[in-house]
């Protein structure tokens, strides 16, 4: 089985030293990306780290198809343990970055401790000894600064263009618990508050560069070339809407949250479609060696607003959501949280509760200066930036979440599997973790659709996705790919049987739970608002966890045995 290749380099805060160490063993039984983070984070990671606590790690890798020229591989996974669910949590973003890390010529790098100064943090290719290079930049003057001034600053100071970056804006520091970690400046590690750990650390960006070898046999099978050619030729609605182009369909099929999730949909759905992106899109975009170019670089002169996106789930949370019915001011939102450093989806959603405790759905002047006073925790935006679950009875609202993570799109009181797999998800109400819905659209072929209501026979593909799914975020390969990257080409560029594939993906999936488990996570986390308008929801949940095995409370049996040592058991 094909695997990324390289140590793990140990960055330590506290002491501002580095290690090396081999994970040969690790990357050969998961891959890299977030098979290979959530190991790490499995055995190193105290199970009763705070988030936020200098106990607390993250981890960030890139998997095999990295060193590969094929499209849909622009992609780099982070893990930590969430200051929003609490939980051990991955989140992978698209852009350019996954290039320069693995130029560095690590196969993951953990950061550790914290530090009491602002730091910039740069990572280079090793010496000719052998010697890890990395150096440790205060950087008092970057303190409140916003990504693009981030990224103007390491480009001045050390000729790196924003590929070269992950960094956090104004709520990462600020400890918002749904802040993201910022890459080519609109791409996102999203949802999670990633963003906020590496605040708590003291870390205000990361830079990567370096041209090492790849240390991985480059013999990619004819699957990677033919991939590459239907990323190319494809007229997918995608390359022109991104995934706004769902827009419309989600609202006829009412699963698109409407004012603040009281309504699944929006009379002023016309004015945030697909076709509204469209019409503001002024160049293609993609992210590395992709030739499917899905991204919506987007601007409108008139209001001087220029960003990358909205994507469909942004025009949800800010728009139907918020009952906000102009694309531009979805627009002018998403473009203050990727500058802020936020993901869009919690914090659109979090701004639709207090709207609706407010009566001012629709305002979108407000919807702006709220989403400012979240990121620094100003007024009325401190509270909010705890999120939605720890917010909510203030604002005397409905706590929309799972795990402490609001839901995206694709409403699961329509789409009713798609439902069960926002309450399994270790990550929350997460959409893209088994990625149901689209077997409960009109989208696919026949044979593997389902019908939208109800449970039935839907438990064992939930299981299958999430496991294929892990698998992908390990490679690590974008779900765009979907009709694309099929069951046999997936096997065929990893160089492994697709059924040991999704075995591996189950025991990544499973990994995650443990480590839940040990925080006190079970059955009683996995529901949901409406649970009780999902027939069979109940029976579904027992079917899921009987299929993984797990018990019935939905812990793992004996989760200590899962990897080998307890978590923790790593030098400190």
């Amino acid at each position: 089985m094909k695997h990324a290749q390289g140590d793990l380099l140990s960055i330590d805060l506290t002491d501002r030293t580095v290690t090396t160490e081999p994970i040969a063993d690790v990357l050969s039984e998961f891959i890299g990306g977030r098979g290979l983070n959530t190991r790490l984070a499995y055995e190193r990671i105290p199970f009763d780290a705070d988030p936020l606590g200098p106990e607390n790690r993250l981890y960030l890798s890139t998997g095999p198809m990295q060193y590969s020229t094929t499209s849909y591989t622009g992609r780099m996974a982070a893990t930590s343990v969430s200051p929003l669910t609490n939980g051990m949590f991955s989140s992978n973003a698209g852009g350019f970055l996954s290039r320069n890390f693995t130029g560095a010529g690590y196969a993951a790098v953990e950061i550790r401790g914290a530090s009491d100064d602002l730091l910039a943090v740069h990572v280079r290719e090793a010496d000719e000894d052998g010697h890890p290079v990395v150096e440790f930049e205060a950087v008092p003057e970057l303190d409140q600064a916003e990504v693009p001034a981030v990224s103007e600053y390491v480009e001045a100071e050390h000729d790196l263009e924003p590929e070269h970056l992950a960094c956090i804006g104004p709520a990462g520091e600020n400890g918002v618990r749904f802040a993201s970690i910022m890459t080519s400046e609109t791409r996102a590690f999203g949802r999670g508050g990633l963003g906020s750990v590496l605040g708590a650390k003291g870390v205000k960006a990361i830079t990567f560069d370096g041209d090492a070898d790849a240390g991985i046999e480059l013999d990619w099978p004819d699957d990677a070339g033919e991939i590459h050619r239907e990323a190319a030729t494809s007229d997918s609605i995608m390359k022109r809407q991104g995934t706004t182009s769902v827009t419309e369909l989600s609202n006829a099929m009412e699963a698109l949250p409407t004012y603040y999730f009281s309504e699944q949909s929006f009379e002023g759905v016309e004015g945030i479609s697909g076709d509204r992106v469209e019409e503001k899109k002024y160049k293609k975009g993609t992210c590395s060696n992709c030739a499917f170019a899905c991204k919506l670089p987007t601007r409108d002169e008139e209001r001087g607003i220029e960003t990358e996106g909205p994507e469909f789930e942004t025009v949800m949370a800010f728009g139907s959501n918020a009952g906000v019915d102009e694309m531009v001011d979805v627009m002018a939102a998403n473009q203050l949280c990727d500058e802020l450093g936020m993901d869009t989806i919690s914090c659109g959603n979090v701004v639709s509760m207090f709207l609706e405790s407010e009566d001012e759905f629709g305002n979108a002047e407000l919807v702006r200066s709220v989403v400012e006073q979240i990121a620094y925790r100003e007024g009325v935006g401190d509270e909010l930036a705890e999120g939605i679950h720890r917010a909510h009875e203030e604002f005397g609202a409905e706590d929309w979440t799972v795990k402490g993570m609001t839901f995206s799109a694709h409403d699961g009181r329509s789409l009713n599997g798609q439902g069960l797999a926002f309450a399994t998800a270790n990550r929350g109400a997460d959409h893209m973790y088994a990625e149901f819905y689209p077997y409960e659209y009109p989208l696919v072929s026949k044979e593997d659709a389902f019908e939208p209501s109800g449970l039935d026979g839907k438990p064992p593909k939930i299981v299958e996705k999430e496991n294929r799914n892990a698998i992908l975020d390990s490679a690590v390969i974008c779900k765009f790919s979907r009709g694309v990257v099929t069951d046999d080409r997936l096997a065929a560029l990893l160089d492994a049987d697709y059924e040991d594939l999704i075995a591996t993906g189950g025991r990544v999936v499973e990994m995650e739970r443990a480590f839940n488990n040990a925080r006190g996570f079970d059955r009683d986390d996995d529901t949901l608002p409406y649970a009780d308008q999902i027939e069979g929801f109940d029976e579904g949940l027992s079917e899921y966890y009987a299929i993984r095995g797990w018990n019935d409370d939905g812990t793992v049996p004996g989760y200590d045995d899962v990897v080998g040592p307890a978590a923790g058991t790593a030098d400190d």
